[in-house]
């Protein structure tokens, strides 16, 4: 690529940043459409993916270009470590949705209830590939999409199903939503459909999301004990779901 600099500025508005090495190697791996990337050092990534992600090294060697430091520092907002950096297509808004609303799915989908952190929404989406949930929703203002997001996410909204709707918009299936009140997850299996919502640490749930409930549910925790972290308390509820097929 000739001017890899000039295809970044040209594309950058309506693209996703993959930000550092591990995002771009989470994305080519789950098929992500990647225009452009770069990076300070083109045989030192090479010689990473060789230790980490052979699998994609071949397409990485296709993709990168190696760029001056100043010239990627120039194009991210924050230099990674790596010094890699790429842009992706997001996938469909259509597809994801039509994904996500499939009857019969083998995985559950995570809801978000009216997030506010954006490094625990990319953890979230960061679990939820990892246990091959089918999607990760998110209601309220904050764009899952945002590149804070994808940067905790470490590229992997490529790997399931990742969008902002409406609370009426829920995908269907059984509504487990978990609250301090619910019953005690332990005593109860969770179905491979199940949409399972979690509220903010804050504030909880937010009185529409409760009120569709199918089921509320708690997870164990002393009671001198207030919370969770968000994403710790998605991933014991992945956890107890993918504990069940086994």
């Amino acid at each position: 690529m000739t001017d890899p600099a000039g295809l970044w500025h040209r594309l950058a508005d309506s693209s996703v940043l993959l930000d550092g090495f591990h995002a771009l190697k989470h994305a080519v791996r789950f098929g992500a459409e990647v225009p452009v990337a770069v990076t300070t050092d083109r045989q030192a990534t090479l010689a990473l993916a060789d230790e980490l992600a052979p699998d994609v090294r071949r397409t990485l060697d296709a993709l990168l270009s190696e760029v001056p430091e100043p010239v990627y520092a120039s194009l991210v907002p924050r230099p990674h470590p790596t010094g890699v950096a790429a842009l992706a297509v997001r996938p469909s808004r259509a597809a994801n949705l039509e994904r996500l609303a499939r009857v019969e799915r083998t995985a559950p989908v995570v809801v978000l209830d009216q997030p506010r952190n954006l490094g625990n929404a990319g953890a979230v989406i960061r679990l939820a590939a990892g246990f091959g949930a089918t999607g990760v929703v998110t209601t309220g203002t904050l764009d899952p999409w945002h590149p804070t997001v994808v940067r905790a996410g470490a590229g992997l909204h490529f790997a399931t199903a990742v969008e902002r709707v409406k609370v009426e918009e829920l995908p269907p299936g059984p509504l487990f939503a978990l609250d301090p009140e619910g019953d005690d997850i332990r005593g109860l299996k969770l179905p491979d459909d199940a949409v399972l919502a979690f509220g903010s640490e804050r504030s909880g749930l937010s009185a529409g999301l409760r009120a569709r409930a199918d089921h509320l549910l708690s997870l164990p925790m002393r009671s001198q004990v207030s919370s969770y972290n968000l994403a710790t308390s998605v991933a014991m509820t992945l956890y107890h779901w993918s504990a069940a097929g086994f």
